[in-house]
Formats: structure tokens, sequence, C-alpha cells
């Protein structure tokens, strides 16, 4: 049974974006997508429907993946935008989604970079972790050692899911990469699910992922797909015309899972696209003027370099290109390593072919600025106009605000990061252009102003009318929200050193009584092992043996009768005699050490009464004899030994130029410039918008008439709809609705509904003897390999799974009929053949490709029916229907084939058998 059940991205939804989907197959619960939402959208507080509570856009969609996280059995990343990959990273280190990913290589570095981006640009602006801290105390208290002081505004700001730098890398480091047309048979609680991954188009490694179960057949997932090739990559690989249609391994599947979110526009062509974009830039630079074109971190972003790199070359500008993004350099540096990912016309330029085909057209050259370029083998992408700047004010410092320009700013939204910043000033100067090239989250300034410029265009030249439209002259104020990190002056800063240095002091003392009682414990465990580890009887022979030995008799004589006295005499190390008369309060002081003394007895009695009064004892010098921690497993290991004396060999091994560069990072750390203690603020700014607005669509997605036009040809038995508003979602279904040999079982699930497909089927366990396996003969279907069995289950002592044995000779049961038919004089025995299966579907235009491979000429005439042979020419004479075969479609599972015996009859009949896995019974 398959369950499917959308967390995020649904049909006849508004939000279509993040995307998130929970596919569970029998017991499997599959993670397809974890995308994360935009955290600063401009109206972020929407009242909740019971009016107790103020709720925000993904804090709905965030619970639901906290809650089935723990509980996810594997998880397929299909894109590497934050759409699709976003969440992936926090959810990996904070909620337990431990389950093992897979994707494509360039999806894995796409989405790290596109992920880092993100993360470093909001937690450069605002505090994302202000309820936790306030929750705890200690917490609070460590945070004072940091050089970032918190705003009282932030206080009230809601928890933003945004992962460090860190927890970005550890996640994609555990990520499964796999290549295309790559089947993977998974192990563990997923054995027998057997992933594929194949091109999708849209984004560099774009992926569709074919999930074959063995209970539920196959399914296809597919979104966001682009048919058309493009400058940097292909198109997908479901529909090739030239190819013939539907990639076959694709074709018919059990459940194909799609999306829908643009059945509804209609694209203008690619050319007219390109040429708006190039229009509008060489207009705005030609004027003196400069423009913005806010942009993603990775995925879209290659196709708008490649383009504009190669107008540069053409037009020979000296305009500068400048890419603001931390991380565009090292996209960059993982692009140029996947060569063999891209594709278009990059790979041309790279091997050195023009656009005319011929080769030689451009040449490397050696030694020359770029050589670090070249080694990486990546002659298209050196961008040699391009201008890295990680920040506004290292752009400003390069480059006035009054010079002309292009200006590539993350992120597309403009939510936060340069790309917001700059609008702020950007927006006030005339003749300046913000370039708009995808329509951004729901609720973000990039939508809003693409709403305002797309409401602003005539009827027929709307987005989505197949038109390109014309910019418009903004005009009007608005409020913009900036969020930055200013460091501390004048009173907070005395104040946040006050605390700081308060905060060390109380570590510091923390730290030393620590150390004290670490000290006091280690002796008290010396002596409770002592205690421990000996035996009572042992000890009391120890101590009497003590005795006698301390007990030092002396006979001396007597100066008044001259008779021996025997005295009891302690001695020290170094022989001292202690006498007898010694009092208790000597005694004590005497015993007083400045060590730690173990033992509270510094007087001890004695069974017999000696002639002299009570006795005294005194201990020697304190001192411990270390005995054998011993349990039931023999002498306890002393770990911390261990591991004093392997650092110690590992101290000895090193030579000495690891010891130095050792010294030298650890200085370094040392020396490291500390940031300034700053804090963040949030100001409001209005704006006096005075700019032009321009948009042109490059987000690389198929429109309504290729949606339309693929799905049919696909021709699933089931389709769910996702990733699509209400108008989208129905308009797919009823263009689907019109088709004959559609299905009709279509479905479209809101967030949180489950659509439940099949039935719940159980699988069992069963072993092959290898005497039945030696007897099968086996036909390849697809990508499996099909036999029939006949057998008995038996059950060994040796092994938990049941065993498929031979069964034994079956006793022929004599048919009635057969008995009673009379049998002719010399006849031979009726006997019953055995049956066949042939598994299958025969298309005949795979099957009139195969016949002209052998030489055997066929033609299509009329539906479902093939002339092969003579009678496929058209200068056939009469004569030549003797060797003429027709192959015709009668029915679901049904083929005929008709015609007369002859070499081209059976030609014919092997090419369809080799088109069918032939199972014999």
């Amino acid at each position: 049974m398959i369950t499917f059940t959308p967390f995020s991205g649904a049909a006849r939804s508004s939000q279509t974006v993040p995307l998130a989907y929970l596919l569970q197959v029998d017991d499997i619960r599959i993670l397809l997508d974890c995308g994360s939402p935009d955290w600063n959208p401009e109206n972020i507080k929407t009242q909740s429907e019971s009016g107790n509570g103020v709720t925000y856009p993904w804090q709905e969609y965030c619970d639901i993946v906290r809650k089935y996280a723990p509980e996810i059995d594997l998880v397929l990343l299909s894109h590497g935008d934050l759409a699709h990959s976003g969440l992936y990273a926090y959810a990996y280190c904070h909620w337990d989604l431990r389950a093992p990913c897979y994707t494509t290589l360039p999806v894995q570095a796409m989405a790290r970079i596109a992920t880092m981006e993100d993360v470093e640009g909001i937690r450069d602006e605002q505090e994302v972790d202000v309820e936790e801290v306030e929750n705890n105390e200690a917490a609070a208290a460590e945070g004072m050692e940091s050089s970032e002081s918190r705003s009282p505004k932030l206080k009230n700001e809601p928890k933003k899911f945004v992962a460090t730098v860190q927890e970005v890398h550890e996640a994609f480091d555990a990520v499964n990469t796999l290549r295309y047309s790559q089947p993977t048979h998974l192990q563990g609680k997923c054995q027998g699910l057997t992933i594929t991954p194949f091109a999708a188009g849209h984004t560099l490694g774009g992926t569709i992922w074919k999930i074959r179960s063995p209970s539920a057949g196959t399914i296809v997932y597919a979104v966001n797909l682009n048919h058309m090739r493009e400058r940097h990559i292909d198109g997908t690989v479901l529909y090739r015309p030239a190819a013939g249609g539907v990639f076959e391994p694709l074709a018919r599947p059990d459940l194909f899972i799609t999306d829908a979110d643009r059945v509804n526009v209609v694209t203008s062509r690619r050319k007219d696209r390109d040429a708006a974009l190039i229009d509008a830039i060489s207009a705005t630079l030609s004027s003196r003027s400069s423009l913005l074109l806010p942009c993603d971190s990775s995925t879209r972003l290659l196709e708008l370099l490649v383009l504009l790199d190669q107008h540069w070359k053409y037009a020979d500008f000296r305009f500068p290109i400048c890419l603001l993004s931390r991380n565009g350099r090292e996209m960059l540096t993982f692009v140029r390593s996947m060569m063999e990912w891209l594709g278009g016309t990059v790979n041309k330029e790279d091997v050195g072919v023009d656009g005319s085909g011929r080769t030689g057209g451009t040449r490397r050259r050696r030694g020359d600025e770029d050589a670090d370029d070249e080694a990486l083998g990546a002659f298209a992408l050196r961008f040699k106009f391009l201008e890295f700047f990680p920040s506004p004010q290292s752009l400003l410092q390069t480059y006035s605000s009054k010079e002309p320009k292009l200006i590539l700013a993350v992120p597309a939204s403009l939510s936060h990061g340069p790309s917001r910043l700059l609008f702020s000033d950007f927006a006030a100067v005339p003749d300046n252009v913000v370039l708009l090239t995808s329509r951004s989250e729901e609720g973000t300034l990039g939508r809003i102003l693409f709403d305002k410029w797309n409401n602003s265009q005539r009827g027929d030249d709307k987005w989505d009318k197949g038109r390109i439209g014309s910019n418009i002259m903004m005009d009007g104020a608005m409020t913009l929200k900036i969020n930055s990190k200013v460091p501390l002056q004048g009173a907070e800063l005395e104040v946040f050193l006050a605390k700081e240095k308060a905060a060390k002091d109380k570590e510091a003392a923390h730290q030393a009584s620590m150390a004290r009682n670490q000290r006091i414990l280690e002796a008290d465990e010396d002596e409770s092992d002592e205690d421990s580890d000996s035996d009572s009887d042992e000890e009391d022979e120890v101590e009497r043996a003590l005795d006698e030995s301390q007990m030092d008799t002396d006979e001396i004589p007597d100066a008044a009768n001259g008779s021996p006295r025997k005295r009891k005499i302690t001695k020290n190390e170094d022989d001292a005699d202690w006498g007898l008369d010694i009092d208790e309060g000597l005694t004590k002081q005497l015993l007083s050490f400045d060590i730690y003394l173990k033992g509270n007895v510094s007087k001890a009695t004695s069974f017999f009464k000696s002639a002299g009064g009570q006795t005294h004892r005194f201990r020697m010098f304190p001192y411990v004899e270390k005995k054998r921690r011993v349990d039931e497993y023999g002498e306890t290991i002393d770990v911390g030994m261990w591991l004093r004396k392997g650092k110690v060999l590992e101290n000895e091994a090193d030579d000495e130029a690891t010891r130095e560069a050792r010294r030298n990072q650890a200085e370094g750390e040392t020396e490291a410039p500390r940031e300034p203690p700053s804090k963040f603020v949030t100001s409001e700014v209005e704006i006096q918008l005075a700019c032009r607005l321009l948009f042109v669509d490059m987000e690389g997605l198929n429109d309504g008439r290729a949606v339309k036009m693929i799905v049919p040809q696909v021709n699933p038995r089931k389709m769910i709809v996702v990733h699509a508003q209400a108008a989208a979602a129905d308009a797919l279904i009823d263009s689907c609705a019109n088709i004959r040999s559609m299905t009709r079982d279509i479905y479209a699930p809101s967030v949180g509904e489950t659509v439940q497909i099949g039935q719940h089927t159980n699988s069992f366990s069963i072993s092959l003897s290898d005497e039945l396996l030696s007897t099968i003969k086996m036909s390849r279907f697809e990508d499996n390999e099909v036999g029939y069995v006949t057998g008995r289950v038996a059950s060994h002592f040796s092994s938990t799974i049941p065993i498929l044995e031979p069964s034994g000779p079956a006793i022929p049961t004599p048919n009635a009929n057969i008995l009673h038919t009379p049998r002719i004089l010399g006849s031979r025995p009726i006997q019953i053949l055995p049956r066949s299966t042939m598994i299958g579907e025969l298309k005949l235009t795979a099957l009139k490709s195969r016949l002209a491979s052998v030489g055997v000429q066929a033609e299509l005439v009329g539906e479902g029916v093939l002339i092969c042979g003579a009678g496929a020419r058209r200068d056939q004479s009469s004569s030549s229907t003797q060797d003429t075969v027709a192959v015709r479609k009668t029915g679901r599972g049904r083929v005929e084939l008709e015609g007369n015996v002859s070499d081209i009859y059976y030609v014919v009949r092997r090419e369809i058998y080799n088109l069918h896995a032939l199972v014999a019974t």
C-alpha cells in the first residue's frame, strides 16, 4: 500500500513552496525533499484561526517535519535550491533526521552552497536562537562571553530554524551521492527498494527519482522539470522528441507524482526572453546607469552568468559584473570540478567547438592569469568579467555609486542580505533598473515587486500570456525593515565589558573549585578502592601483621633490679624513636601534617592489657599502598593512564616539523583578531521609489503546454498532483480527463491530507535451494530476471528463513476425457504441452526499430497495425503479399500475428519474443 502526505507545497494551496512530502511504501517512510521557507517575509505575523495566539507561516510546516523526522527511513533530494533542500541541515542536526539521504553530486554541492549563503546572511543580521537562550539561564550566562549583545527588540522575535555553518557541513557530508541512471538497491529496513536518479533539467544535477518496490510497483517523483536545453545544462530525459517521446524506463509507472505550478502559464520563446534581458542591460549601462539583478546563490545563477559572459565577449563591454555573494567563488570552483554534469553550449566551448560545430574556434592560452582556471578544465566558466564581493561595503570601496555596473546580489527574494540592503539605496536613484528574473516566494519583497510590475502591464502583456512586457517607472514611498549588526559604543560597551569580566571571574573561580574537588575525589577514590577491593578477613590479617612488625621489643637492662624490661617503640623512616610517655595532646600535635592524611584514628586500643596501662600506637609517615582493583573479569584498566601514555608516545613520535606546525597553528589561533562586541538592531527605512522595474522569466521551467503534452505520454496508472494552486491543479486534471487513454485516478491532496493507494500487502522472504536454482530458466525483463518455479516450502533448524525445495515427481492423474477417447492404431499418446507466459507490453514503434535493424521494412498503417515485409514497400506487386506479415494489437495484452509461413514471419515472431520476457511453466 502507498500512502502520500504533503507536508508543504501541496495542490490547491496558495503557499506552493517549500516542497516536502511523506511517501510511505508499506512500512517504509520516505521523505521527498526537505525545503526551507523564507524566514523574513514582509508581513510575518498572522493571527491564528482560534485567536488565542500568533502563528507564523513556517510554524505548522516545521512542527510536522519535527514530528516525523525520527521516523523517516529514507530521504531523497531532487534539486539543490532552498525550496527543495534548505531545511535538511537543521533537521539532520536538531530533529534527528538521521535516515540515509541520497541525491546527485551537483545537488549535494549546490544545496550546501545555497544553505550556507542563507544561514550566513541571516545570522549576520539577526539573532535566531532567542527562545532557547531565554529558557536556559546557563546558556544566557555563557552567551555573555560572546562578542555579540542582544537587542531588546529581538526578544519578541519568533524562533527561526536556521542551522550554523558547521551543521550545514556536517549534514551534507553525510549525504550519499549517485550518478544518473545508477540503480541502487537499498539495505536495512529499506531492503527491497531500488532507487534510480534521472536528469530533470532546471538545475545542475536536478533529479527525477524512480522508486521500485516489489509490492507497490514503480513510483516516479518528478517536480520542477524543464525539457528545453539551456546554456549550461540539457533538458530532462523524461521527454525527448528526437528519441521518440517519453524515456522508456520512466514510461507507464504505477504512480506518477508531478507538479502543476505553471499549467496556466504560457512562456515566451527563450530567444525573445534572452533578447529582452540583454537589451535592457545594454540600454541601461549605455545611459550611464546601473542595474540590480537579484538572484539565487547556486542553481539558476549559472545560466545568468553564462549568458552575460557570452554577451560581454560579443559586445566587448568594459562595464563590471559584480556578484555579491559570500560563497560565489566557492560555487564556481565546485562547478568547474563537475564538468561532466554540464550540457548545453558550455561543453562545446570547453573543448574548443564554436556554435557552428567547427573545432578550433577557440583555443586555450597557456601561461596567462587564468592558468588556475584552465587547470580545472573549464574554459567556458572562467568569467573574466566577473568580480566577487562579500558585502555591499566592499563593493562601494571599489566602485562608486555613480559608476555604471551590473550588480548580481543574493538572495532573489530581497528578504535579507546584500540584495535588500542595496535595494534600499538603489531604488531611490532615477534611471536605475531593478531586473527581476523569478517571482520569489509569496509574501516576500521580491514577490511584492513582481505583483506591482505584473499589475501594471496590459492584459496581453502579462507574464503568463506568452509576452515579455515592458519596464515600468516606480513611484510612491515604501517602508522597509533593515536588520543589521552594529558595534557597541559608550555606556553599552562599558556594561558589556563589565559583565564579560564578571563572567570570566566567575568561570575562573568555578574552574578552580572544580579542580580542588577533583583532587579530593581522586584521593577518596583511592581509599574507596582499597576498602572495596580487599576482603574483611584479609584486612584483619594485614592489620595483625602490621602490628607485629611495628612492635619492636628491645631488652633494656633495668637500672634498679637488673631485670630486662620490654619497651614498645615505633620507628619512623629516619629510625627516630617515639617514647611511651608522650601524652595525648602531644600525640595529636605530632600527628599534624601539612598533607592530606587518610585515616581518622591516631590512637589504637589492644585487646590485651599491658603492665603500663593503655598503650598508644602511632602511624608512620603517611604512605598509601596502591592496590590493584579487581572485578569479576580480572584487573581493571586505568583508562586515564593509557590516554596519558598514548599522548606522550604521540608527541615523541612526531618529528620536529610537525611539532613546529602545531605550535604555529596554536599561535595563529590565539592571535586571531577578535570580533568587536556588537548588537543586532532593526531600523525602518522609508524609500522614495524612483527607479525602473522589469521582469524577465529566467526560471527555466516547463510551461502549461509542455506539462499537458508530457503527462499523457507518460501515461501513469495513477497520478498525484502537487506544488500548484487550485486553478492550476484543476486545469491539469481537466486536461487529463479529456484524454481517453489517460487514467482517472488523479489525486490533488492538500497540506496534511493523506492519500492511500492500493492495499497493504505482506511480503515474505524465502530462500531457494541450490538444486532448485540450477533448474530455473530465467528471462530478463527491464531491470529484473523472471522465472517460474514449482516446489515445496521446508523449514530447517539451521536457518530462520524458509527454503523452497524441488517438489517430488507428481503422480500423473489420468484425465477422464483422455481415457475414454478411442485411440487410433499407430498414433502417439496425447501429451499436455506446458504453457508459457510472456511478460511485457509490446510497442509497435519499438518493434519497427528492431525490424529495421535486422533489415525488415515495416510501416504503421492505421491504429495499432504494423505491416512488415514486402507489403510495407510502396512499389509492391500483387505477388509480394506472400512475404507480408501484419502485427495487430487488438486489446489489452493481446497481439495477433497474421501472414503466410515464410522467413519474414519467423523473423517478426522472433523479434516480438525478444521484446518480452518468456517464462516457461
